[in-house]
C-alpha cells in the first residue's frame, strides 16, 4: 500500500480508503458483523490505514465496528467520519455545522 500526505496535515493515509456505510445491517442490506470484520481485516493486512464512516451510516452501528476493530492498534488509523447528519430529527442542535453539534458528534463517537 502507498501512502499520500492528507491536505497539509502531515498524516500519512493510504492511497485507499475504506469506506464503512454498508457495515451494520439496520438498513435492511448491508454486512453483517462478521462479514465487517473480514473486510476490516483484509484492509489492513494490506496496510491500509485510512477508514471512511460517518454518525448516521446504519444507525451508528459503523462507528460502532470502528472502535470495535481498531480497538488494538488505535494509533494507526486514521479515521474519517462526518457529523452533520442528523441524530435526532425535530432538534435543530442535534444536525448542521456548528461547533454544539461537532462536539457532540465528536464525544459520541470516541
Amino acid at each position: 500500500m502507498r501512502y499520500k500526505l492528507l491536505g497539509k496535515s502531515g498524516l500519512r493515509v493510504s492511497e485507499l480508503a475504506l469506506g464503512m456505510m454498508t457495515f451494520g445491517e439496520e438498513w435492511g442490506w448491508g454486512a453483517s458483523k462478521e462479514e465487517s470484520k473480514k473486510v476490516f481485516d483484509a484492509y489492513a493486512k494490506d496496510d491500509g490505514n485510512f477508514i471512511d464512516t460517518a454518525n448516521r451510516y446504519t444507525e451508528g452501528t459503523s462507528e460502532k465496528y470502528v472502535g470495535e476493530f481498531i480497538s488494538a492498534d488505535r494509533e494507526h488509523f486514521v479515521v474519517a467520519t462526518k457529523y452533520t447528519l442528523f441524530m435526532k430529527r425535530d432538534d435543530p442542535n442535534y444536525t448542521g455545522n456548528h461547533r454544539k453539534n461537532l462536539v457532540q458528534s465528536l464525544e459520541a463517537s470516541l
